[in-house]
Formats: C-alpha cells, sequence, structure tokens
C-alpha cells in the first residue's frame, strides 16, 4: 500500500529523535503563551509598585470631622491664611520630614516630627507671655498653633517666625452650649483639640497630640523621653495632677491640668474630636475646660495616667523649695512662672527663664534631677538640684527628709489647711541652725571638652540667717561657691534609680567640690 504524506508525518513523529523536537515545540509554545499573560496584566496595572502590584497595602486611617475649620494665620499646615493683618508673609510650612511619615504600626521611635502642640492664649497677655512659648519653640522643626480668642492687636503685627504660628479660635458664642455654660469662656478652650486636629491635614506622620497654655514651657526632649514609654497607637491621655490638694479636690483628683501641660495619643484623639461638641453640650455645668475633656476622656473609658515631671505649679511666692527636690522623673513642663517669684532670686524673671533654660540646653535629662552625698568627716549633707540649686546641710540628715521639699510656698488658694499638697513637704525655718540649708543658685555652666564633663558653678546669694548646728559644730558658712562635676553623656540610671555623688573638697577653700557618677551595684546613700 502506497505511504501518503499524512502517514509518513506519522511515522517520523513515532522515532525517538523526532519526539524530542515535538516536545520542544510543545514547551516553546507554552512559554510564549505564559508571557503574553504576563505582560497583559502588567499593562493595566502600570500605576502601582512592584510590591503593590503582588500584595496590596492598607493604611490605616481615622474619619475627620465633617465640620468646615476658619481659615488659619501663617500655619505649619496645609490650610489657606485668612485675610492678611500684616505685611508680613506667613512663615515656611513644616512639612513632616518623610522618616516621620510612618504607618501608626511604625515601630521607629517617637520624635518632635510626631508631636503637634495646640496652644490655648489670650491676645491681651500674649506680649507677655510670649516668651514662655519661645523659650522652647524652635522655629521651622516643632509644629502647632497658637489659638487666640481675639485677633492679635496691631502692636504684636507683624507675626514674628520666632514664635508658632496663630489662628483666632472659632466664635463658641453661636453654639447653644456657650449661653447656658457656668463658664461660658471654656467652650472655647476645651475645642482647642477640636480645632487643632481640623487644621492637621496629614495625619499620617502624627503620633501625640500636646495641649498646654501661653505660659506653659515644655522640656521638649524630655517630654519625648517620657513619650517614648507608651504605645502611640494606643488610647493615652497623658499629664500631671496640681500640686494643691484644694485644686484637685475642687476639681478632679483624676484630671490632667492643661497648665501643666497634657498628651494624647492620635488615636485618643481621633476618637475623641468625634463628638466632642455633643460632650461639652452635656456638662453645661463644669467649670473647667480640663475637667469637660476628662470628662469626654472618661466616656471613652480611658483614665489618665500620670507622670510628675508635668507641672501645673498651682502654688505662689517661692518654689525653689520644689525646685530643689524635684521627683525622680524627666522634667516636663513648668507653669505660672509668671505667678510665682522669679526662681532666680538674683535675676528678673525672663533672665531667670532664659537661666534655665541655658542650663537645659546643655543636659535636659540631669534637669533638677536631686543627686544627695555627704561629707562624713565635716558631718554635712549636700543636695544638688542639677541646673538649678545646691544645698550644704550642717548635720547628716537621711534621704528621704532631703527628698521632702522645703515649704518656701504657699497653696494656691492663699490659705494653709492641711493638708495642702500632693506631697511629702518640711517646714522651712531659717532660723533654725541644724534644719536650714545654706542654699546656693545656678551661676554658670560650661563643657569641658577634655574631659567629656559639664562643670556647674552654683554661687551663694546671701548669708544664712542661723548660727551653727550645735549638733556638729562645724559651720559651712566660708562656703561661697559649689563646683559640681557631672558626665556630659545622659543619666545611667541602672536599675531604676537617680545618681551618686561624691564630696571631694570642703577644706582649704571657699569652693566645695562635688563629682556626680553612676551609682555602683548596691551602693548605699546613708548618712552613717
Amino acid at each position: 500500500m502506497p505511504h501518503t504524506l499524512g502517514s509518513k508525518l506519522k511515522e517520523n513523529l513515532r522515532s525517538p529523535s523526532n519526539k524530542f523536537f515535538a516536545g520542544l515545540c510543545q514547551a516553546l509554545v507554552i512559554a510564549v503563551l505564559i508571557l503574553f499573560a504576563f505582560f497583559v496584566f502588567v499593562s493595566r496595572n502600570t500605576h502601582c509598585q512592584p510590591a503593590d502590584c503582588i500584595i496590596p497595602t492598607r493604611r490605616l486611617s481615622h474619619p475627620e470631622p465633617k465640620n468646615s475649620s476658619p481659615k488659619i494665620k501663617s500655619s505649619h499646615f496645609s490650610a489657606q491664611p485668612e485675610s492678611d493683618h500684616s505685611s508680613r508673609s506667613p512663615p515656611p510650612v513644616v512639612p513632616v520630614p518623610a522618616r516621620a511619615r510612618a504607618r501608626p504600626n511604625s515601630p521607629s521611635t517617637t520624635n518632635v516630627s510626631h508631636l503637634v502642640f495646640g496652644i490655648s492664649a489670650a491676645a491681651k497677655s500674649w506680649k507677655s507671655r510670649q516668651q514662655y512659648i519661645e523659650s522652647w519653640w524652635r522655629p521651622n522643626v516643632t509644629r502647632g498653633i497658637v489659638f487666640f480668642d481675639d485677633p492679635p492687636s496691631k502692636d504684636l503685627l507683624p507675626w514674628p517666625s520666632s514664635s508658632p504660628p496663630y489662628r483666632v479660635a472659632e466664635n463658641a458664642t453661636k453654639f447653644e452650649v456657650y449661653k447656658k455654660h457656668v463658664k461660658p469662656y471654656v467652650v472655647r478652650i476645651v475645642r482647642t483639640v477640636l480645632e487643632l486636629f481640623r487644621e492637621v491635614k496629614d495625619h499620617s506622620g502624627v503620633r501625640w497630640y500636646i495641649l498646654g497654655d501661653d505660659d506653659t514651657v515644655f522640656f521638649l526632649n524630655n517630654l519625648l523621653k517620657v513619650l517614648r514609654k507608651y504605645d502611640h497607637r494606643k488610647y493615652f491621655y497623658i499629664g500631671g495632677t496640681s500640686e494643691c490638694t484644694k485644686s484637685n479636690y475642687d476639681f478632679s483628683f483624676d484630671m490632667a491640668y492643661g497648665g501643666g501641660g497634657y498628651a494624647l495619643s492620635y488615636p485618643l484623639a481621633a476618637v475623641l474630636v468625634k463628638n466632642l461638641d455633643a460632650c461639652i453640650n452635656r456638662y453645661p455645668y463644669l467649670y473647667a475646660s480640663d475637667q469637660i475633656l476628662q470628662f469626654c476622656i472618661s466616656e471613652l473609658g480611658v483614665s489618665v495616667t500620670f507622670e510628675k515631671g508635668f507641672h501645673q505649679l498651682d502654688l505662689v511666692d517661692d518654689i525653689s523649695g520644689l525646685l530643689s527636690a524635684h521627683p525622680q522623673s524627666p522634667l516636663v513642663t513648668l507653669h505660672h512662672l509668671d505667678i510665682v517669684l522669679p526662681i532666680f532670686p538674683q535675676l528678673a524673671r525672663n533672665k531667670s527663664l532664659e537661666h534655665l533654660m541655658e542650663a537645659a540646653s546643655f543636659d535636659e535629662a540631669r534637669m533638677l534631677q536631686q543627686t544627695i552625698c555627704y561629707h562624713k568627716g565635716m558631718k554635712w549633707s549636700f543636695s544638688i538640684s542639677w541646673g538649678y540649686s545646691a544645698h550644704i546641710y550642717e548635720l547628716l540628715l537621711p534621704v528621704s527628709i532631703l527628698r521632702k521639699p522645703l515649704e518656701t510656698f504657699t497653696p494656691w488658694s492663699l490659705k494653709k489647711r492641711p493638708p495642702d499638697y500632693m506631697f511629702n513637704i518640711r517646714p522651712y525655718e531659717p532660723k533654725q541652725p541644724c534644719d536650714a540649708p545654706h542654699i546656693f543658685y545656678l551661676d554658670t555652666i560650661e563643657k569641658s571638652m577634655t574631659s567629656d564633663t559639664i562643670v556647674t558653678n552654683y554661687v551663694r546669694l546671701e548669708k544664712r540667717k542661723a548660727k551653727t548646728c550645735r549638733l556638729t559644730m562645724r559651720s559651712a558658712d566660708y562656703i561661697s561657691r559649689i563646683e559640681v562635676v557631672s558626665p556630659a553623656a545622659e543619666p545611667v540610671k541602672n536599675e531604676n534609680r537617680g545618681e551618686c555623688c561624691d564630696v571631694i573638697q570642703v577644706t582649704n577653700s571657699s569652693t566645695a567640690k562635688v563629682n556626680i557618677r553612676t551609682c555602683r551595684k548596691d551602693e548605699l546613700v546613708a548618712p552613717m
């Protein structure tokens, strides 16, 4: 039977050599089809990044309030300026650095770019309080807004770049609650967090909202150190209570005081502002804005977290006793510095603040941290409040006694009805020889480049009024200066303890010398 072309082809394909070529052709066809399908897919998704094309990403977000917000004057946020009050152009916008634009679950370390400040202020008092804000504000670095009750007067314009941008708060009189509220003006103040939240157009880099008054002084590095202890992805309401028992009794023992400043984590602020106006409406009988805010936060099931470095300073007169025995916590804020006496008696109020902030610029972590040591040969006790004061007692006193502040101050109410304070005190009796300290205040500060240390000098302003302590009969009247040497590095607080010190010179000189150092393991700071 003759062979046809088809039969010959079949026979050739059955041969071993031709089977290999047939399989190869089949594989090439399949590969071409797969490549064609891939290019079709890519051509339809050219807008995404390679990683996103494979695994789509999600960004957590919180809906913003629908209400429109008033326009802002020279803001660091993406907002249009309102009608021009001056010929000066607004300061440049401070964008969120790329490193700070992290998702809410980012593990990166919290830095100043993650904070947004809201400052409640009165236009009439700004001229006298501007120095408090500018003492810690970092132009083009910190972000925030000063919220005024009224437009600033002409003498405040053009607006300086050394101050935060400002805006005039929304007119609160239009709200129904304003007319029935026992203290109508507090409605504006409590809404500061709401108006601040609305002004932030990009929340991706915000972790904390920080609220304060126009006379609140923040210590930014210490604030960051405190906030890093907490998970910004959770609900946190962090601040300090009043120093006075009566203030807390009148308002709340469970409230962060706005003058001392407080911090709201972003998730808490986001959910708080959604219903803040309705919450304000529910409490027309509350006198204080801080109290209203605490009630609203409590409705979310959140309690305040107290940190001892936030200071409302509901005190009057001389607060040196408190500042000389600060708790073992970072100094975060000071308030009411325009009410108390100048913190450095030898300087005017504004110069006192400058002097304190200069010390903080050298070593903020050590500011006001109390270190106690003894010279057992002379039977003297030394108490150093770094960057502020130094005390010498002509008696060996236990640490637990020296950590109690001397009552150089008066309660906010001006009436003493113990217990006046939320902490233990010692009576200040300048004429008691064994109990009254020799007091020295910060004079100079410098950094030694050769030994990597910081040298602070504290000087006596006046002689102590008391006689020599009869229990020791070793007068310290001849000491006129105390030189304190501390490491330039941040304090190393092993096992959650403070630092130790050594008195290295008290004789044959009018200058006493003290070295601050890390405590040795199991070291006791004991007078005997």
